[in-house]
């Protein structure tokens, strides 16, 4: 007789041990129970970008395959992860200021447009320029432009970041001068080269004091929200479409309650929409419906993961107007799990970002998802594209993890509606930790996706309850130590069963 042993990891999703002692876990999809709209998946092309973009064109023009191509190789796998947001990075010009900007790094200092005598040299960022008309060119339809920096010639010590930290290099006396610089670049690409920017974030992670390293500045919630003003009003007077996007927190804690240390740069969906507080913002005619927020430092333990983003979910249920996007995030932490140091291009990082993922759009409701440097030169679990440090040519590499972040954004396409799979809040930490993470989508072609993490050493057999019998084709793709987005054509199996690998990512998408 075969002995059934039950795991429980919710009322309606089992893990179990089949008569053969395999685990087994039964999920329940249910399409017309449905969430957040999904919008994109993207990164950044800082700061690599700027070089590698002017690299020899075979070698750049992989890297831009690997992130936007939607196109199959003949065995029916993806060429690349699909990006739908690229986000640009609105130099300071850093760069002509060389080691008396303060910044050590040449990598983390940029170009600008805007030159000392006020005018604009277009020719600047060519490298950046490149991947973002690759992006454009492989099917991207989704800009972000983001700034650190105001321009060199308008904060108050002629540099790209802070002597202080204790407040915007940026005087009141040029609000309106950034405001006007934005509005010109944006008018640029839009005119020039046919790319229009659906939004732009003035105030990159406000919260950190950015004294150095590279371009950044603080900006406390009074100086954001009045320049945000300033901003909205030149934005109207120069027929500017591209919308103001807030928050660009530096962590997601500092969107949902006050900080001790920061109470003035926290507590910003508060501060900047709730319609009684001094700073509110929410009649702007410019400001885009959505808080903005990176899932740094709130990771690890699991516990916390899960409990930051309850409380975004909580504040945009008493919001709900508005969106959430996880606009930013890379390995910075350094817990019992994983450290930030020390690249790795093995599944790892990838298990351990696919968590995050998993809990940014399941738990915290976030309508879109962003990785911070889609290249990376550096010694550190940043990128998901690497290459040597070089200005001129080097060798690249691709890693698990972007793969495994293609297992979301090649099939998770804008516009999905992530629909239901009913864990029990009482044993997720369980499942969070070590176990199997499944969540669902459905697109507006009507296709459903359903993404398997298994964070197990061991297999799995995964059994879908869903209503499958208006799809009638059926594919896989699986990331793991052996494979990359591999696909596989599945026969529809009687019981709804799917063997899912030991420590990898795989993607279900039930075609009609």
């Amino acid at each position: 007789m075969k002995k059934w042993i039950l795991l429980s990891l919710a009322s309606s999703s089992f893990y179990f041990l089949s008569g053969q002692g395999q685990a087994v876990v039964e999920v329940e999809i249910d399409a017309d129970i449905t969430f957040q709209t999904i919008h994109n998946f993207g990164a950044s092309d800082a700061w690599a970008a700027q070089y590698v973009g002017l690299w020899p064109e075979v070698k750049k023009s992989k890297v831009a395959e690997w992130l936007f191509s939607t196109e199959t190789d003949t065995t029916g796998s993806p060429k690349g992860i699909g990006l739908t947001a690229w986000r640009f990075n609105i130099g300071a010009g850093s760069a002509t200021q060389g080691d008396n900007s303060g910044i050590k790094d040449p990598w983390r200092r940029t170009e600008g447009f805007l030159q000392a005598n006020e005018t604009y040299n277009w020719k600047k960022q060519a490298g950046q320029c490149w991947f973002l008309q690759a992006a454009k060119e492989q099917g991207v339809e989704q800009f972000v432009a983001f700034v650190n920096s105001p321009p060199i010639y308008f904060t108050k010590n002629k540099k790209a970041h802070s002597d202080d930290g204790l407040s915007a290099n940026l005087s009141s006396d040029n609000y309106a001068a950034y405001a006007n610089f934005l509005a010109d670049v944006l008018h640029h690409f839009k005119d020039s080269l046919d790319i229009e920017f659906d939004y732009v974030s003035p105030f990159n992670e406000p919260q950190w004091e950015w004294k150095g390293g590279q371009e950044g500045s603080p900006w406390n919630n009074t100086e954001l929200a009045a320049a945000a003003r300033v901003i909205d009003s030149i934005f109207q007077l120069k027929k500017i479409t591209s919308k103001i996007e807030l928050t660009e927190a530096g962590a997601i804690d500092y969107i949902t309650g006050t900080k001790k240390k920061h109470q003035n740069r926290s507590d910003q969906i508060e501060t900047f929409f709730n319609p009684t507080r001094p700073n509110y913002l929410g009649n702007l005619s410019t400001l885009a419906p959505k808080v903005a927020a990176h899932s740094y430092f709130t990771t690890w333990p699991v516990e916390k993961l899960k409990r930051e983003r309850e409380r975004i979910a909580e504040k945009l249920q008493k919001y709900p107007d508005l969106e959430y996007w996880m606009s930013e995030y890379c390995i910075l932490e350094n817990n019992e799990e994983i450290k930030g140091k020390g690249r790795d291009l093995g599944m790892q990082t990838a298990l351990y970002v696919a968590r995050v993922i998993h809990a940014d759009l399941t738990i915290a409701n976030a309508s879109a998802w962003h990785w911070w440097l889609a290249m990376s030169p550096y010694d550190f679990k940043d990128g998901l594209v690497y290459h040597d440090k070089n200005v001129a040519d080097g060798a690249i590499y691709d890693s698990k993890l972007l793969w495994a972040f293609g297992n979301y954004a090649r099939f998770i396409r804008p516009g999905a509606t992530r629909i239901s799979v009913a864990y029990d809040n009482s044993t997720t930490i369980k499942a969070l930790q070590n176990g199997v993470l499944v969540s669902a989508y459905e697109n507006t072609d009507g296709s459903r996706v359903v993404v398997a993490v298994n964070q197990s050493e061991e297999t799995v057999l995964l059994a879908l309850q869903m209503n499958m019998a208006a799809h009638t084709k059926l594919r896989s793709y699986k990331t793991n130590k052996d494979q990359n987005l591999k696909h596989n054509a599945l026969e529809k199996p009687v019981d709804g069963k799917f063997l899912l690998s030991e420590k990898s990512v795989t993607t279900f998408v039930f075609e009609k």
